[in-house]
This record gives C-alpha cells, structure tokens and sequence, in this order.
C-alpha cells in the first residue's frame, strides 16, 4: 500500500517556499543592481577621463561644478524648510488621531506622497517665480521642500506611533506635560524612524527634476552666490544632457549620473548604519 510521508512532504514545500521567495527577492532587486551598475561601467570612465576638473568646473570647461553644488543647496535649504513644518505636522496627528484636523492632516498626507511633482513646480512658479520675475534657488527650495514634508511627516507619526503608549502613560504619570512627553520621550524614542523618513525625503527631492523646471531655472557656467539667483542642480542637468544629439553629451550625463548617486550613497548608507546601531543600544 502507498505511504505518505507527510514530514517529508512538508520539509520538501518548505524548501519550494524559501526558493521561491529568494528567487522573487533576486527578481525585484535585480533592476535596481542593473541601474546602479550600468550607471557605474558608464560613468566612471568619463570621471576618471576628465579628472577633478569635471567636478569642479563650468559647463563651459567641461565640469559639472555648479550643479553639484546646486544640488547641496536646494537640498539642505528644502530639508530646512520642510523638516521642522512636516515633524509637528507628523506630530500633531500622532497626538489628536482622532480630531477632524488630526484625520485630516493624514488623509492630505497620504494625498501628497502620491501627488505629482510637476504640478507642485507649476504652483510655486505662479506664486514664487512670476511675482519674483525670475527663477530663484528660493522657488527650487519651496518646490522641494513640499514634495520632502508628507515623507518626514507620515514617518514620523508613524514612528511615534509605534512606541509603546506605556511609556507616554509614564511620563504624564511622573507629571511631565504634553510637550515633554512629545519631544523628551515619545521623539526621543522614535528618533531612528523620524529621520528615516527625513532621509527618504531628502534622497526623493535631491533626485527630482520636473518642479526645477519651472522654479530653479538652471546655472551652470558659474556658481550660485544667493537664494534669489537661478541655480543649477545635478538631474535638471542631466534631463537637459539625454535631450541632445551630442554623444559627447551623453557620456557628460553618465558622468553626472554617476556623481549624484555617490552624493546619494554617501549621504544614506552612513546614516542608516549609524541609526541601525542606535536602534540596537535602545
């Protein structure tokens, strides 16, 4: 009579589970090792080509200079504006989920991460740029600095959310008020995943390119010297790169492709790392 062994049976659709989800992890990751390492083997022979001058130059001279730059200003002066406004509205839809204001800061939260980025370029250069007359490092910064705060805040209402609420019930118990049980226990707690968020944020405005095109205007033949001036900024570069015919051009935007993803390494691997540890000592 024919046997089952069902031990075996159940050992043998484990083993056909774990390959099946390794071999799907390896597919959904695939593209972007593909991504990262084309952008590798395509850009690191034109840097290595042209030096440090490609780095440190003007358009004019064959660098990309101006737009690394503009690159870390639009970035740090968005992240300015954008961090501190979206961590209290994080915070205040952590703290009254269930006002009309709390559950609809979420839903317009949730509204914003899906929003699309070009029409955020349009509204600030009808309110920034036209007043203004001119493009601006300021209107790039206002553009961006929208696209970062539903990232930060969903993070960090999130993150406050999953701190135990025993904790909160502590501090009001030992007489602390509502502020400080925010921000000495509660934020404090919740640190590594608020500034997930804020990295996200800042690695998702550091790579954007539609709401520079109607706010940052592009400079690459010199250096910014001021927030009212148009700024350059490494993906408006390298969008108007890949529109032309020149290969040359091409190779230059590989090149810049290349520099934009080392600032995007060196900027959230190191921090994660760091976070990664201090979560492990909590």
């Amino acid at each position: 009579m024919f046997h089952i062994d069902y031990k075996k049976l159940r050992m043998l659709k484990d083993k056909i589970f774990v390959f099946t989800i390794a071999a799907l992890t390896f597919l959904a990751i695939l593209p972007l090792f593909h991504i990262i390492l084309s952008i590798f083997l395509k850009g690191a022979p034109v840097i290595a080509e042209r030096g440090l001058p490609f780095l440190t130059e003007t358009f004019s001279n064959g660098g990309i200079g101006p737009a690394i730059v503009g690159t870390i200003i639009l970035t740090i002066t968005a992240t300015a504006i954008g961090v501190p406004l979206a961590f209290l509205a994080g915070a205040y839809a952590y703290e009254f989920p269930d006002s009309f204001i709390g559950r609809a800061t979420k839903v317009l939260l949730q509204i914003m991460l899906e929003f699309p980025t070009i029409l955020v370029g349009t509204f600030i250069a009808g309110v920034v740029v036209f007043p203004m007359g001119t493009y601006s490092a300021l209107a790039g910064a206002l553009a961006l600095a929208i696209i970062l705060m539903p990232y930060v805040a969903v993070y960090t209402e999130e993150a406050m959310s999953e701190v135990p609420k025993i904790y909160k019930e502590g501090g009001y118990a030992l007489g602390c008020t509502r502020a400080q049980v925010i921000f000495k226990i509660i934020v404090r707690m919740a640190k590594a995943g608020i500034l997930t968020g804020v990295l996200i944020g800042m690695a998702k405005v550091a790579g954007e390119t539609a709401p520079l095109l109607y706010t940052a205007g592009g400079l690459y033949e010199s250096y910014p010297k001021s927030l009212f001036e148009p700024i350059g900024a490494l993906p408006l570069l390298i969008y108007n790169l890949v529109q032309s015919p020149s290969p040359e051009d091409h190779r230059m935007a590989w090149g810049a492709a290349l520099v934009m993803l080392i600032l995007f390494l060196a900027l959230f691997v190191p921090i994660r790392y760091l976070l990664k540890k201090d979560t492990v000592k909590l």
